[in-house]
């Protein structure tokens, strides 16, 4: 009888110890649907080829959907997240099979057991710019050009550096390229970048990202060269502002030193009328003369201004009601209304957004 009552307790201690070190396994999801419409009304119901998110005309349709499982041990953790919808469809057409329904897919371990730091390798969010694709946390509907032309995801290796107070996150990545999960054919040379982070206050977050790598094969790759800033401030607590700068270079061909220029600057003022409503205007611009990231085969390539006005309805706090105006002004005509050439578009696009 001793012998038994010894072997339950030591069993029911050999429980609780691993309850309390029992990961935690977390399913979520997101689904996001949309109606838009482009009042150049374009033939074949896609918006211009700069936009990868929310960028069907004139149809109600899917922009993002995905199921996401979580695991963490406080020394491992891993994420998958598979996805459907018109982003992914747009977005992910150089990506190989099923990879193109790959939301998320990255595995980390914890480097150091009293400290934050960790290192992760797999398919991830990108670290440059202050959107994503997940439009519901986002302070306007659609994306910014330049999030648009910037990687919304990458595939590699990163170490993430965080102090115990939160206030500085400093990341280094190892990548396989510009928004690529498999590297570029013929080009073996590995991408990097750098994240710093700031957050002096729970009001006031200050980000700077970067990126290098190439683009090409071997024989022809040339140099990019990507940086991006912004500062996201809340003023009150109804009024936020958010201001950001990208800038990028690119050789114009191998050994040169001549570079061609990206630039982009945007400006987003959000206010809180109250818990339900918000309204947000944005005002942007980007410049990319020599089609490097978006070709026109226009004179003066790619110089866009863009303007939209979003109203927001917040019926719940894990839904949201979006409807926003948008309108783009080229310098040249790069759009199309009609069959004939236009300098500018404007749209309208309504959405309701959950996650769970």
């Amino acid at each position: 009888m001793k012998k038994l009552l010894i072997l339950t307790a030591a069993l029911t201690t050999g429980s609780i110890a691993y309850g309390q070190e029992e990961p935690k396994i977390k399913v979520s999801g997101y689904l996001e649907t949309y109606f838009g419409y482009d009042f150049n009304k374009p033939a074949d119901n896609n918006r211009p080829g700069f936009i990868y998110s929310h960028n069907r005309h004139n149809e109600i349709n899917l922009n993002l959907g995905f199921i996401k499982g979580s695991y963490e041990n406080g020394m491992i953790r891993a994420n998958l997240a598979l996805m459907a919808g018109t982003y992914a469809n747009a977005n992910l057409t150089a990506e190989p099979g099923v990879l193109q329904n790959i939301f998320e897919a990255n595995a980390g371990l914890k480097l150091a057991k009293s400290g934050n730091l960790w290192m992760d390798a797999g398919i991830f969010s990108s670290h440059i710019g202050f959107e994503s694709a997940i439009s519901k946390d986002c302070w306007v509907l659609t994306r910014n050009i330049s999030s648009e032309n910037t990687p919304y995801y990458e595939s590699g290796a990163k170490i993430t550096y965080s102090t115990d107070d939160g206030k500085l996150t400093a990341i280094a990545f190892y990548l396989n390229g510009w928004q690529r999960i498999t590297r570029q054919n013929g080009n073996s040379q590995p991408a990097g970048g750098l994240q710093l982070t700031w957050k002096p206050t729970g009001k006031i977050t200050v980000n700077y990202s970067n990126y290098l790598g190439t683009e090409g094969a071997d024989s022809v790759r040339v140099r990019r060269f990507y940086h991006n800033v912004y500062g996201i401030i809340q003023l009150t607590d109804q009024f936020g502002l958010t201001v950001g700068f990208d800038y990028g270079t690119q050789q114009k061909a191998k050994g040169s030193d001549d570079k061609n220029e990206i630039l982009s600057p945007v400006a987003i003022a959000r206010y809180k009328i109250n818990s339900k409503w918000t309204v947000a205007g944005r005002v942007e611009y980007y410049e990319d003369k020599n089609g490097v990231l978006i070709a026109t085969g226009t004179t003066n390539g790619f110089k866009t201004t863009g303007y939209s006005l979003n109203l927001d309805y917040v019926p719940i706090s894990n839904a949201v009601i979006r409807l926003e105006g948008k309108m783009y002004n080229s310098k040249d005509k790069i759009f199309v209304r009609s069959d004939n050439p236009a300098d500018n578009n404007a749209a309208v696009t309504a959405s309701i957004a959950v996650s769970f």
